[in-house]
């Protein structure tokens, strides 16, 4: 089975809908795929929470995010919000989200 990782980079919400509809087409098309946040995309999972963004949602329902990155989310300021969403703060490469697991699994990795 082919795996993919999209590791979101960029807080542009436009570029991360495109990291939602990939993630999502892939899995519609049957390959794992998850999501992890880091950098400055951290911000992002308030925003779509409190829009109700239909792609997050969909994204959410299907168990594709990872998590987001514990160092970003208190260096950006987001740390509690990220917190009280339940999503999983990663912190595996000193205090950043790590891919090192999912690359030594076989994973393919996409960094936007």
């Amino acid at each position: 089975m082919k795996k993919i990782l999209f590791y979101a980079m960029t807080g542009e919400k436009m570029c991360f809908q495109h990291v939602l509809l990939n993630a999502l087409q892939l899995a519609d098309a049957g390959w794992q795929v998850k999501i992890i946040f880091e950098g400055s995309s951290v911000k992002l999972p308030l925003v779509l929470t409190s829009e109700s963004n239909k792609l997050y949602q969909k994204a959410i329902g299907a168990d594709l995010i990872a998590g987001i990155c514990l160092a970003c989310s208190r260096a950006l300021g987001v740390y509690e919000a990220n917190a009280a969403l339940g999503l999983p703060m990663l912190d595996d490469m000193n205090g950043h989200a790590g891919m090192r697991s999912y690359v030594t699994d076989g994973w393919q990795v996409v960094s936007m």
